[in-house]
């Protein structure tokens, strides 16, 4: 009896456990040997169709379009739905060979063979209108739709900056925004803006049978989610104005930025060299990029806010500003210009380019006076009652306070703060505080190691304009259909100096241009341009042209700032180039002469390449006489210029106008 009850017992026990075998057995068969079952889960019930919205456009400040979005297909596999397939055909469709095909099918597999992942990117509709007409030969291959950018103009690349795929990091910090494949802004204004231009992804939800055909929406679209496109933007940037002083800057190095004063909305930003932002779009934008950052002149180098020069003479408006503030001179202030300034027990001197006699402040800012300007510096240095390094920390404090020696806060990415330096920079230097005026004297003409942005000298002529003000620069005017602007760009900022004392600056800078000043051959008929030229000394090369000016005297509209590495001196380069401008923005036309247009259109001033000479090595010569096509000729081969750093700094004493 009992024996039979434990046969019985063993028996059942063993259909229980026969079961539960054959059960694990066909999940694992189901699971990890055959695909069907999780094909069918995954792809053959319900297809996931990401909806992507377009990124916002950004018009210039009349409406005119900057960036527009252009339709692109990506083309995507799953893997171990590929079979019997024409690849020929599918490689001639989309202009590809058998190697790139199996290339492309390898990676994706490698990544998962049962989801979807991208075989091919941003394929434009030229090739994708004929394969789609055939795509139903080819199972496994969807169609992912895109939007990439089109600049129908090709101009302001730094300033509109470019998009690019998201890396690892980027979706890191999205907190779950960006998934493998998205696109971000990677510089300028896409990716300053980056939040609000790329709107917000949408999702259908779509049924599909075994052979992947629609059958129709799931839940009647109870869980899809519509796309939101991004917020359009309107910039400050005048296009017309953009293209005209791109055209006058063409091969050259340099920059130009102008601002109107009232508001601090940028007008014109120019990076010479520069490049076509359409580059930066397609499936070439990878050796594309590698090229522009190979290039010896630097195009993604963005000058108006990473470069740092000394200004040299344009540095005099700001020297005389707040040293009037200070109460060391003032409109009646007379310094006489013997040719020069001696410093130093007279043992050294600062040169003018002439003797200017008996000089004030307004004759100074028009003839560029050197000497006056040695006085001025010393006087705010050594004559305040005051330790030298105290009084240069009241000087310098002064400086900031126009923007200078940090940044100004413009919605870009990258801004650089320019140098102006610390009394302790120069402490160090000379190993004491007891240093006097002497010692940095070429400070008080914009040069040593005091180094401005582009920006910033565009600015000061913004302060100048509006009497002792500015807002800070910025080039979107509006943001999405309400036409938001930021707060942060409507306050108003407070230079430091008081308006009484621009008077006599801006009636120097008047005569420079209007009354046979270093700027006459900028001269403007009906419109009375105020502006100041300078030449910084270069001693790596020609030296740099600048000139810096604000228009009309009352009520004013533009000001500018540019700036031309290598070109000589500013009266020759700069001005006309400010001056078509100024022109081109208050009247709609240019009346400078048709041979200086010419000149600054067709002028190239771009750095040739230098040559290096490499000996002969003397045991290879030596075995040349065995073999003479063994010999090692004499060659000269090119050296890439250095590029340039974050802050382009020239130190020297002395500046020409």
């Amino acid at each position: 009896m009992n024996n039979s009850f434990f046969n019985r017992k063993f028996v059942i026990q063993g259909i229980f456990i026969a079961i539960a075998l054959v059960i694990v057995i066909r999940l694992f068969y189901i699971q990890i040997i055959d695909d069907r079952y999780l094909l069918s889960a995954n792809n053959n019930v319900m297809r996931k169709e990401i909806i992507y919205p377009a990124r916002g456009v950004i018009l210039d400040r009349n409406g005119k379009m900057l960036v527009e979005n252009e339709m692109v297909f990506d083309l995507m596999v799953t893997p171990r739905e590929v079979k019997d397939i024409d690849t020929l055909l599918f490689c001639e469709l989309l202009q590809i060979d058998t190697a790139d095909f199996n290339k492309r099918m390898k990676k994706a597999r490698a990544e998962s063979p049962y989801r979807q992942s991208a075989f091919m990117k941003q394929v434009p509709i030229q090739i994708f209108a004929p394969f789609e007409e055939q795509r139903y030969k080819f199972r496994g291959f969807y169609v992912q739709k895109r939007t990439v950018r089109h600049y129908p103009d090709s101009i302001a690349p730094q300033f509109l900056g470019y998009i690019q795929e998201v890396n690892e990091n980027d979706i890191k910090k999205s907190n779950g925004f960006y998934r493998s494949g998205d696109y971000i802004g990677a510089s300028g204004v896409e990716r300053a803006y980056e939040d609000l231009l790329r709107g917000k992804r949408g999702v259908k939800n779509r049924m599909v049978d075994a052979l992947n055909r629609p059958q129709g929406v799931f839940m009647d679209g109870k869980y899809d989610t519509t796309a939101v496109s991004g917020e359009g933007l309107v910039s400050s940037l005048e296009k017309e104005l953009q293209v005209l002083a791109e055209k006058m800057m063409k091969n050259k190095l340099g920059s130009v930025v102008a601002i109107e004063p009232s508001t601090g909305e940028i007008l014109t930003f120019v990076s010479s060299p520069g490049y076509n932002p359409n580059l930066m779009v397609g499936r070439e934008r990878g050796n594309n990029y590698m090229k522009l950052l190979e290039d010896p002149n630097n195009p993604m180098f963005i000058r108006p806010i990473q470069a740092s020069y000394p200004p040299g003479s344009v540095f005099k408006v700001v020297a005389a500003l707040t040293a009037q503030q200070a109460g060391v001179i003032n409109e009646q202030t007379v310094f006489y210009c013997p040719g020069g300034y001696r410093y130093g027990g007279g043992r050294a001197i600062m040169r003018c380019t002439h003797v200017d006699g008996a000089t004030g402040l307004v004759k100074s800012i028009k003839m560029s006076c050197n000497t006056y300007y040695g006085y001025v510096y010393a006087k705010m240095i050594d004559g305040r009652g005051m330790a030298s390094y105290k009084a240069y920390d009241l000087w310098r404090d002064g400086l900031l306070k126009f923007g200078l020696g940090g940044k100004l806060g413009i919605d870009l990415p990258g801004e650089k703060t320019g140098l102006v330096p610390t009394s302790n920079f120069y402490s160090k230097r000379y190993g004491s505080d007891k240093w006097k005026s002497g010692y940095n004297i070429s400070l008080s003409i914009g040069q040593d190691a005091l180094g401005i942005t582009p920006l910033q000298m565009a600015n000061v002529m913004a302060i100048v304009a509006n009497r002792g003000f500015y807002y800070r620069p910025h080039l979107i005017k509006g943001i999405g259909e309400k036409q938001i602007v930021k707060e942060e760009f409507t306050e108003k900022i407070f230079a430091g100096v008081d308006a009484k004392y621009y008077e006599p600056v801006i009636e120097g800078m008047s005569q420079a241009v209007n009354q046979g000043g270093t700027g006459a051959a900028s001269r403007i008929a009906g419109i009375e341009m105020c502006g100041k030229t300078g030449t910084v000394q270069n001693p790596h090369g020609e030296n740099h042209a600048v000139f810096f000016a604000f228009a009309p005297r009352e009520n004013p509209k533009i000001a500018i700032a540019v700036f031309v590495e290598n070109a000589g001196y500013g009266g020759t380069w700069a001005a006309p180039i400010a001056s078509m401008l100024v022109e081109k923005y208050l009247k709609d036309t240019i009346t400078l002469p048709k041979y200086i247009q010419d000149r600054i259109y067709n002028g190239n001033l771009l750095p040739k390449p230098k040559v290096k000479v490499e000996k002969e090595d003397p045991k290879l010569k030596k075995d040349s006489t065995k073999n003479k096509k063994d010999s090692i000729k004499l060659r000269t081969t090119a050296i890439e210029p250095k590029k340039k750093e974050s802050a382009i700094l020239v130190h020297h004493s002395q500046v020409r106008r």
